[in-house]
């Protein structure tokens, strides 16, 4: 064993290296000057507490991953995009790949992420407008015609119906002919961060923790490769929260969702890899980076010390990164090319696994194609031209970077025991949920987001074009909309499928499924077969509600 961390790290890099999982490119400075792949103190013992720093692939995971850091594999550029219908979303997903993106994240429309269809009363002038369209297994097939799944990673987020559009999802690939065994993508399936921020759930807590339960089995044992729960962050900050409450709330969300796989008898090791995490990249450029550096350590820690998990792989934090939708505004749109490219250069100095980067127009609309490709440019701009690659996390050491990732730490921490006291000092799980029928998690995010503001109107904080340089020569943009018409053909094809398929066979699986819903039974096989059967979205989930009831908030003043 070596001694020293460094003559570790070495020994991974070396083998990464003769295994060929480090890209041949040029490492250099654009002047020539060649660079090392990772930079550290000369004599480690010298510097205190060095270990919780540590050096790129090592536990507690701090720098990054990966000994290669992005020498090994860059970060995946994955768009988030949906609008309209499914063929008219596929044709925006074939640019984007076409152009260089190197995965897939579906947006879902309003009906949709409520699991309704596109014929429901309550779905009326909503279709197709803040995403893409999704009834039934034909529109699935549709979204990923000529893309084959085997191939290309595919990121969903959904969380209230995630079961079902994940079941459509499988059964599209089934039907390419691909071995579902090979899928690789993942799943939000968070249904915690409804409740906390976002406030799209069908049922209550309990019925949902089920299917993510069922779901966590199933993909353990069916497709290995997949992540069945992506946890968000994402929303919680977009709520309003500090960063410290987005890392803290998002990795207590993911501790429950440990202990819910420890409940079903799962091995941690085995089920633990198949979480994946997802996070706001905000403005402020080094507190970002600090947050993505502190809550690969968290995790890791909390992984291997609380949960047991044994394997560098169960303690790994992987995340994906969106940029902040909420710093985008809808004055002097232009900027929000300059903030987006911040954020996204925080993410990727944080080490984020996979990037979204926002449209500039996504204040206002959905992106036109133009504002897609600026966005997507970004990230090419970002990993081609500007040398970051070159080294793992190059901020490593810095004063001001440690001691900001050790104070969001501290804080997270402090939070973590808020939360188990509100439990009553047991499991994780029954903090959360008791912090969410209590409204704790709202009210500490309205108290952060009311802070920010009278920050804003006191001038303490700005923002360029809404607080101050309000003078501009900035032309109003052409933004896209979405037709009326997309939804009259949206409900037409629906009622055409309906009145085409075996009205008798989608009773019997429903039926069925139902059944096996009063029972203990993993609910996955027999949602795949209402699926096949050709039962839509809002079918399968009224069937549920039926049996489970639907969630309303308490009413809190």
């Amino acid at each position: 064993m070596s001694d020293t961390g460094r003559e570790r790290w070495q020994h991974r890099y070396d083998t990464a290296l003769a295994a060929g999982r480090v890209r041949d490119a040029d490492f250099s400075t654009l002047s020539g000057m060649e660079v090392e792949p990772v930079y550290g103190p000369a004599d480690e013992a010298a510097q205190p507490d060095f270990d919780r720093i540590g050096w790129p692939g090592e536990f507690p995971f701090t720098r990054g991953l990966y000994a290669t850091g992005y020498r090994g594999r860059p970060w995946t550029i994955r768009q988030f995009a949906g609008f309209g219908n499914a063929e008219q979303t596929n044709e925006r997903y074939r640019m984007i790949l076409a152009r260089g993106g190197g995965g897939l994240s579906v947006a879902f429309d309003m009906p949709t992420l409520m699991g309704r269809d596109s014929d429901d009363a309550m779905s009326l002038g909503e279709v197709g407008h803040c995403g893409v369209a999704v009834d039934s297994l034909a529109d699935m097939e549709a979204l990923f015609d000529a893309i084959p799944l085997d191939e290309v990673t595919t990121s969903m987020t959904i969380s209230g119906p995630a079961l079902p559009i994940f079941c459509m999802y499988v059964v599209a690939a089934e039907r390419q002919g691909v071995d579902i065994s090979t899928l690789d993508g993942t799943l939000q399936t968070d249904i915690f961060k409804e409740y906390i921020a976002q406030k799209e759930w069908l049922f209550p807590p309990e019925p949902h923790l089920r299917l993510i339960g069922d779901l966590m089995q199933w993909c353990a044992q069916e497709i290995p490769r997949y992540k069945p729960l992506s946890v968000s962050g994402y929303h919680i900050r977009e709520a309003g929260s500090t960063a410290a409450q987005e890392l803290a709330y998002t990795l207590a969300d993911g501790f429950a969702y440990v202990e819910l796989g420890l409940a079903r008898g799962l091995d941690v090791d085995a089920f633990a890899p198949g979480l994946s995490f997802f996070f706001d990249a905000h403005v402020d450029f080094f507190e970002e980076i600090a947050k993505f550096r502190a809550a690969r350590r968290i995790w890791a820690r909390w992984l291997r010390d609380v949960y047991g998990a044994s394997t560098e792989r169960a303690q790994w934090l992987r995340f994906h990164t969106q940029t902040a939708g909420v710093s985008l505004t809808a004055q002097q749109p232009y900027n929000n090319v300059v903030r987006t490219a911040v954020e996204a250069l925080a993410a990727v100095l944080g080490g984020t696994n996979s990037l979204h980067t926002n449209a500039l127009d996504e204040t206002l609309a959905l992106p036109s194609e133009r504002a897609a490709e600026i966005a997507l440019r970004t990230q090419q701009v970002l990993l081609e031209e500007t040398g970051i690659v070159n080294v793992a996390d190059p901020l490593g050491g810095s004063w001001y970077v440690e001691e900001l990732t050790d104070r969001i730490e501290a804080e997270a921490e402090e939070i973590f025991a808020q939360i188990q006291r509100l439990g009553g000092g047991t499991t994780m799980t029954a903090g959360v949920l008791r912090g969410i029928e209590d409204g704790w998690f709202m009210a500490e995010i309205a108290e952060a987001a009311f802070a920010y503001q009278v920050a804003l109107e006191k001038g303490d904080k700005k923002i360029v074009g809404v607080t101050g340089h309000t003078v501009t020569v900035t032309h109003e943009l052409e933004i896209m909309r979405v037709a009326h018409q997309v939804e009259t053909d949206q409900v037409a094809a629906l009622a055409a499928r309906k009145a085409a398929r075996d009205d008798g066979k989608v009773q019997q699986a429903i039926a069925a499924m139902v059944a096996a819903a009063r029972t203990e039974a993993n609910l996955v096989p027999p949602m795949l077969d209402a699926v096949r059967a050709e039962a839509t979205l809002g079918e399968i989930c009224d069937a549920l509600r039926g049996e489970w009831g639907e969630y309303r908030e308490p009413a809190r003043f």
